[in-house]
């Protein structure tokens, strides 16, 4: 595990900039960035979530920090619910097993008034990879990402199914067999995935026409991952969201940590075009928040460091279960698409009205400025941009 410490107390605070409608601040002591899963080994992945931490003799505050769901639907002109008759369910893959996920995600919704799961509205479920009910084993560390990604796809649609799939180890192969199984479930419209590794092939598992299958760009900066270099999927990069004197009240610039680039091993999808100046798959597609210093509320019991309770956290690893929400709300995944074109990453290549621009901001030196520098119109950090209500997705 590496630790970042982003100059001093002072900058992190003010970075936050105006008060959340639903949150408070971080406090004083929060002001160092730490990743909460370790590096990969070769053929594995690695979680994308990165808590806004606190020294030793920190305190775990009594109510959330960070951005909340009303926060979150305002900056991206959401509605509070899906579009359609039919409640549609979104798939969260992980590694390992969070016990207490279920309470835990009872606590977040309790105290930001969503709906009550498994009470005759939405619906919660968690297995392991083959859909049963032997869990694998407890990972502090994965718990919290766990955590994070339930408490978003909440945050953004409260009012869907969620199913939760735990993979048994953080190999692409247990992994890829969660996100078989998830695709398989019916009324699955999207699958998230908080995690990536070193670049791949494209892999049958992430392969499934009609479900928005969303992946994290990584927390690195410049640099390509997979699985959001596969070109069926979804590469959600990452931006620092802030309360701004705009239309929307809201304004966002590239996070310097977020994911990009062009993958050498993946093919270009015929959605994606010369903008990218890529000849494979680039990354990203679309963006939400991911700076930890711009980050958002979430409850997790298990102790990591130190701490548990109500922390904020960030990492594309908030901003791939967003956007998968978003998928979801809209209602449109499963139809609507060609046979060159079967999959809901085209839908936002040729909707880019419905998308907030990101301009400003850079992750890195690289190459090609559009691979890592902000800019109107695609750019590697941000992609297409961000959600700006459902009709881009």
């Amino acid at each position: 595990m590496r630790r970042f410490i982003i100059l001093g107390v002072a900058l992190a605070t003010s970075a936050l900039g105006a008060l959340p409608a639903q949150a408070l601040p971080p406090t004083a002591n929060e002001h160092a960035v730490e990743r909460v899963c370790a590096s990969p080994a070769a053929g594995e992945a690695a979680c994308s979530a990165l808590r806004l931490g606190r020294p030793t003799g920190g305190t775990t505050p009594a109510v959330p920090a960070g951005y909340g769901p009303a926060d979150l639907r305002a900056a991206y002109n959401l509605p509070a619910t899906f579009v359609g008759a039919t409640r549609p369910t979104i798939a969260v893959v992980d590694a390992y097993d969070a016990p207490s996920a279920a309470s835990d995600l009872a606590v977040y919704r309790k105290q930001f008034g969503l709906p009550a799961l498994n009470a005759g509205g939405p619906t919660f479920t968690k297995v392991n990879q083959n859909g049963g009910t032997k869990m694998p084993m407890k990972n502090a560390g994965w718990a919290a990402e766990i955590s994070l990604d339930l408490d978003m796809v909440s945050a953004i649609c409260p009012t869907c199914n969620i199913l939760l799939v735990e993979a048994s180890s953080a190999s692409f192969a247990n992994l890829g067999a969660a996100v078989n199984y998830a695709a398989s479930v019916n009324g699955v419209v999207a699958i998230s995935n908080s995690y990536g590794g070193s670049d791949l092939g494209q892999m049958s598992a992430y392969n499934h026409p009609g479900i928005a299958i969303t992946a994290s760009t990584g927390d690195a900066g410049y640099g390509v991952s997979a699985p959001a270099s596969f070109a069926s999927v979804i590469a959600v990069g990452g931006t620092s969201l802030r309360r701004a004197a705009t239309a929307s009240g809201w304004a966002e610039t590239a996070w310097t940590g977020a994911g990009s680039g062009c993958s050498t091993l993946n093919t270009k999808p015929v959605w994606q075009t010369a903008a990218t100046q890529c000849t494979g798959k680039a990354n990203a597609d679309v963006s939400a928040v991911a700076d930890p210093y711009t980050g958002v509320a979430i409850y997790d019991s298990t102790p990591y460091n130190g701490a548990s309770g109500w922390q904020v956290y960030g990492g594309t690893s908030a901003s791939a279960p967003i956007v998968a929400a978003v998928f979801a709300l809209a209602g449109n995944t499963g139809t609507g698409y060609s046979a060159t074109n079967p999959y809901p990453a085209s839908r936002l290549w040729g909707a880019t009205s419905g998308l907030n621009d990101v301009t400003t901001g850079s992750n890195g030196t690289c190459p090609t400025s559009v691979w890592c520098n902000a800019g109107t119109g695609w750019d590697g950090p941000t992609g297409l941009g961000t959600p700006n209500g459902v009709s881009a997705f």
